[in-house]
């Protein structure tokens, strides 16, 4: 996916799906946890140092795999990079099971699988393709059987 830097600060200044400041560990060796602002805005996880307006990385929630480690950790990994393990630990257990919610239900996978879902329940009531007035309705990407679920 290709975007610029523009683009993506317009993005992270976006409200916040859901935003808190939590402790995090990147996967550069040697690394450590620290305090960071996390804020998920569609299906980017932003983060910042908590004093600073511009963030310092951005996560693409896509081909990704959101695990729960222990009780109040949970990790970040790429299923085409297993070794870029993000980890963030949060103030509770509940802290951390809703998080853990909000980032798979922000991957594109998610999102492409809902839209499906609805597409066939509307067609089955309706008896029409919803689809089929954009006329998106025979792209791969909306079909079933054409990506690994």
């Amino acid at each position: 996916m290709r975007y610029n830097e523009r683009e993506l600060l317009c993005l992270a200044r976006q409200p916040a799906e859901k935003a808190a400041e939590i402790l995090m560990r990147v996967p550069k060796k040697g690394s450590v946890l620290k305090k960071r602002l996390v804020k998920l805005v569609v299906n980017f996880l932003f983060y910042f140092r908590t004093d600073e307006a511009e963030p310092i990385g951005a996560l693409l929630l896509e081909h990704c795999r959101i695990t729960k480690e222990e009780e109040n950790v949970f990790s970040i990994s790429f299923i085409e990079e297993p070794e870029r393990k993000y980890c963030f630990e949060c103030a509770s257990e509940e802290q951390c099971q809703e998080w853990v919610e909000a980032l798979k239900r922000a991957s594109y996978e998610f999102m492409r699988r809902t839209l499906i879902f609805y597409r066939n329940e509307i067609q089955k009531m309706t008896g029409k393709d919803p689809l089929e007035q954009f006329g998106i309705s025979e792209e791969a990407r909306f079909q079933l059987g054409t990506h690994k679920q």
